[in-house]
C-alpha cells in the first residue's frame, strides 16, 4: 500500500492534494481549475507531480470524466485527511494569533442542567473550534474552592466566593422527588416531615476541600451519600429514597413517568438561585467571554420556558 507520509516532501505540496480533490469533486480539470481560481494547466501539471511521485497513475479518463484509479481512491482519502487537518491548524494558528484562549477551565455545580449547557457549548464550538473546554462538575463549596484557587475561567454556583462578583444566572425550582413504587407514595395523603424522616434520603457529598458544607433539608435518620448527580437520579429511579432535584435536571425522568414529585404538605416549592462567575473579569480573553454569554443565552431561553 501507498504510504502517503513518503510522498509529502517538497516536492509535493498541500496545494497538489487540492488539484487532486478538486477533480474528483467537480469531475474534470476544467470545473476543478475554475473552483480553485487556477489554471486548467496548473491542475494538470500538480496531478502529473503527483503521479510521478507516487510512481503510478492516480486519475484516469474514461470518456470525458476523469476517475480515481485504485491507488488514486486510497490517495484520496489520505488527501482529505491531510488537508482537513491543515485547515484545523490554520483556523488554531489564526484564532491564536487573533489572542482568543487554546483552552478554557469551566467549573459547573451539579444542579445546573445539561439542557442549558450542552447546547451553549455546542454554539461555542461552531465559533471557536480551535479552543479546548475542560469541564468540572462539582458540588456546593467545590466551585468556591476551584475559583479561590484560579483554576478555572468560568464557573457557575450558587455560591459565590468571598472577594468576586458574580452574575446571576438562573433560579432553578426543585421538587421532593421519588419513584412512584416508592412508599411515600403510597400514603395516598399529603407527606409530612415526620414521614420523610422514617425513609432514606439520597444526598450528593460536598467536593470541596474541606467538605462540609451541607444544603437542603437534612432531617432523615437514613441517608445514602454519592458523588455525583447522575448516580443519585438513578439511585431515585430505582427506589431507593427521596431527594430534592431541579426540575430542569429531571425533566426527562418526570416525563417518563420514572420519578414523581411527593405531596409534600409543608415546603412544597424550593428554589436555588445560580451565579456566573468570570474569575478574571478584567483580563478575560474572547473565548471565556464568549462562553459566558452563549450559555447566559441559553438560560434565558430556559428561563421563559
Amino acid at each position: 500500500m501507498i504510504d502517503i507520509k513518503d510522498t509529502f516532501s517538497a516536492k509535493v505540496t498541500l496545494d497538489h492534494w487540492r488539484s487532486l480533490v478538486a477533480v474528483v469533486d467537480q469531475g474534470g480539470y476544467a470545473p476543478a481549475a475554475e473552483s480553485l481560481g487556477k489554471s486548467q494547466s496548473t491542475i494538470s501539471h500538480s496531478i502529473q507531480r503527483l503521479e510521478e511521485s507516487l510512481g503510478t497513475a492516480v486519475l484516469k479518463i474514461e470518456g470525458r470524466r476523469a476517475v480515481l484509479t485504485k491507488v488514486g481512491e486510497v490517495a484520496l482519502r489520505r488527501a482529505r485527511l491531510l488537508l482537513d487537518e491543515a485547515a484545523d491548524i490554520e483556523r488554531m494558528a489564526r484564532t491564536l494569533a487573533a489572542g482568543v484562549e487554546a483552552e478554557l477551565h469551566v467549573a459547573v455545580d451539579a444542579i445546573f442542567p445539561n439542557q442549558i449547557l450542552l447546547p451553549a457549548f455546542a454554539a461555542f464550538a461552531e465559533a471557536y473550534p480551535g479552543t479546548r473546554i475542560e469541564l468540572i462538575e462539582s458540588v456546593m463549596s467545590g466551585t468556591s474552592d476551584l475559583v479561590r484557587h484560579g483554576r478555572v475561567q468560568l464557573a457557575i454556583s450558587p455560591y459565590v466566593p468571598q472577594g468576586w462578583l458574580g452574575d446571576h444566572l438562573i433560579r432553578l425550582e426543585f421538587a421532593c422527588v421519588a419513584s412512584p413504587v416508592h412508599p411515600l407514595h403510597h400514603l395516598d395523603r399529603e407527606i409530612t416531615e415526620r414521614d420523610l424522616h422514617q425513609h432514606r434520603q439520597l444526598v450528593v457529598r460536598d467536593s470541596g476541600e474541606r467538605r462540609n458544607l451541607k444544603a437542603g433539608w437534612l432531617g432523615s435518620e437514613q441517608r445514602l451519600t454519592v458523588s455525583t448527580m447522575g448516580t443519585r437520579i438513578q439511585a431515585l429511579c430505582q427506589g431507593l429514597g427521596f431527594a430534592w432535584s431541579p426540575l430542569l435536571k429531571i425533566r426527562r425522568e418526570l416525563e417518563q413517568g420514572l420519578l414523581k414529585p411527593l405531596p409534600l404538605k409543608h415546603g412544597l416549592h424550593q428554589y436555588a438561585d445560580l451565579y456566573m462567575i468570570i474569575t478574571d473579569a478584567e483580563g478575560a480573553g474572547p473565548a471565556t467571554l464568549a462562553l459566558a454569554g452563549l450559555i447566559r443565552q441559553q438560560a434565558e431561553g430556559a428561563s421563559r420556558d
